[in-house]
């Protein structure tokens, strides 16, 4: 099951950081561009953030296919 959720420009949503949640994740659409859009992620340092395809990397081939994938 997907939650699905339509945010505008500069409009976030938050994951977490209630009673029973210690982490928050809060990602807010900084823009939307040539059917791009662009988020920002506000969550604490020790929570790693990745694309899906380098975390589905990271997943077959450990923590070192991160450092060897492109940043794009």
């Amino acid at each position: 099951m997907m939650l699905v959720l339509s945010r505008k420009s500069q409009e976030s949503v938050v994951i977490g950081g209630v009673e029973g949640f210690h982490r928050l994740l809060k990602v807010t659409v900084l823009g939307i561009s040539g059917g791009k859009v662009k988020l920002g992620f506000d969550v604490d340092a020790d929570v790693p953030v990745h694309r899906a395809e380098v975390w589905e990397r990271i997943r077959e081939h450990g923590p070192a296919a991160a450092i060897a994938a492109p940043s794009t």
